[in-house]
């Protein structure tokens, strides 16, 4: 007999990153802490991705104490995050000591499995992620970002996992953020996997086209181990597969879930009335999109395309945008759509349609990109277009990493006057301008003494202005 297949649930981290931009509260999370922990879930999304940036440029909220406020509300279940390889929960590469803290305090305020994932497969970029995660204790789930392009085929994806299995990983996922992976590849994937791999396989699917609960039902099939869904009133459209629905179709045969449906359905009834309280950031479609399958975009690039478009008045170039995608993506050498690389390729995109030419006018991003600066690209950059966009130039063919110096110590004088807890460097280590005006207004509230004065003996460089 098969062993019980195991859910992870997203609710708490991708599924509302993916419908409501990331905005849900802590507040509306610890209220059904109790009932979510008591139902045998393999395991909690609750952190990184987003969250950890939105946690403090949008919500007032410390990411740290909230994952320490989930730990203890969660005492029965693993907590896991998603973490962007070098880039940790940035947008860029970051000194290997930035990664070193970032973990330890991770692991330290309750991470228990960490997913690890570079946006190119640049298994440089993961290594020493890994490698302090495995320090620490922590569980490696390392990640193959899964895309359709000429130079991604099984083999390679099996040629990856095998190399990730040998740099520590504790288990192996597959990451299908756009939601392409058809049924059958699915089935043929993890077979391939399962008969290759000495340790267990996630699957990971966004359901954006409609495909990703035939393509778990066919993994399932294949041998997957572990299956990420989100609670029913927080699935579908660009977020996971249904928790219930998928418990249901397993139901009474060898993959029984045994997790309980009454139990399931509350937690539902909660989190429809808690996604109410998000409709201003609820841009959810009923349908499935039909373009991620033409153009590999997931849903939140469309999004992010139409704002630009209409902030330009261009809306009515919205399609020759989204054709122009895939030629950027060529051009990079077949990128993962995935963040940064998503962010990256769609700027591109945008650009070369407002301006009427391709490459008229080049994003920084790009520029790094070519140079080598966020990893190795899956097929080789075309030699002309390198010097189209770089001149002479040769691109860096080292770790990225390699070439950053220390990033902590200057972070800790920068931060010197306002940190209430180790963390608070690493924040600021990762986004300097948003971490220092939250640490800024935080220690304004709870020393009592008013923000702008605070300024303004800051700009007079008047002493005696902070609590000791």
């Amino acid at each position: 007999m098969k062993k019980r297949v195991a859910i992870t649930d997203t609710t708490l981290r991708d599924a509302h990153q993916s419908l409501l931009a990331t905005r849900m509260r802590l507040e509306h999370m610890l209220p059904i802490a109790a009932q979510i922990d008591a139902i045998g879930y393999h395991s909690l999304e609750v952190w990184g991705g987003a969250t950890f940036d939105s946690c403090l440029r949008f919500l007032n909220e410390d990411p740290w104490e909230r994952l320490r406020q989930i730990r203890r509300h969660f005492p029965n279940t693993k907590l896991q995050m998603l973490l962007r390889g070098q880039n940790l929960v940035g947008y860029k590469n970051y000194a290997d000591d930035v990664v070193d803290a970032f973990v330890h305090y991770a692991v330290k305020n309750g991470i228990d499995i960490l997913r690890i994932f570079d946006a190119l497969n640049d298994v440089r970029n993961m290594q020493r992620a890994i490698t302090a995660a495995k320090n620490e204790g922590a569980h490696v789930q390392a990640t193959v970002s899964y895309t359709i392009s000429p130079v991604h085929d099984i083999p390679y994806y099996v040629d990856l996992a095998l190399t990730l299995q040998d740099m520590g990983a504790d288990s192996i996922c597959i990451k299908d953020m756009a939601g392409i992976l058809t049924p059958y590849v699915a089935y043929e994937l993890v077979s391939r996997l399962k008969a290759k791999l000495a340790i267990p396989v996630q699957l990971h699917c966004h359901y954006t086209s409609g495909m990703a609960a035939m393509a778990y039902l066919k993994a399932i099939e294949a041998g997957v181990d572990v299956i990420d869904c989100a609670i029913s009133s927080m699935a579908l459209a660009t977020s996971q597969p249904a928790v219930e629905s998928m418990v249901a179709t397993l139901q009474g045969t060898e993959y029984d879930t045994g997790l309980d449906l009454a139990s399931l359905a509350k937690i539902a009834a909660y989190f429809k009335e808690v996604r109410s309280d998000y409709c201003d950031f609820d841009m959810a479609s009923g349908t499935v999109d039909p373009n991620v399958l033409r153009y590999q975009i997931p849903g939140g690039m469309v999004s992010n395309f139409i704002s630009q478009l209409r902030q330009q008045n261009a809306l009515d170039k919205l399609d020759q945008v989204l054709e122009e995608v895939p030629r950027v993506r060529q051009d990079l050498g077949y990128p993962p759509l995935v963040t940064p690389t998503s962010q990256i390729v769609g700027s591109q995109a945008v650009l070369n349609v407002l301006t009427g030419e391709r490459y008229k006018m080049t994003t920084n991003e790009v520029k790094q990109y070519v140079r080598g600066y966020y990893g190795r690209p899956p097929a080789p950059i075309d030699p002309e277009f390198r010097r189209q966009v770089i001149g002479d130039e040769e691109p860096i063919d080292c770790r990225p990493g390699d070439l950053i110096p220390p990033e902590l110590p200057a972070a800790r004088e920068a931060v010197s006057q306002y940190m209430r807890q180790e963390e608070d460097v690493v924040s600021y280590a990762i986004f300097p301008q948003v971490a220092l005006q939250f640490l800024k207004e935080r220690l304004a509230r709870e020393s009592k003494v008013d923000f702008d004065i605070v300024e303004e003996n800051e700009r007079s460089g008047r002493p005696g202005t902070y609590p000791v």
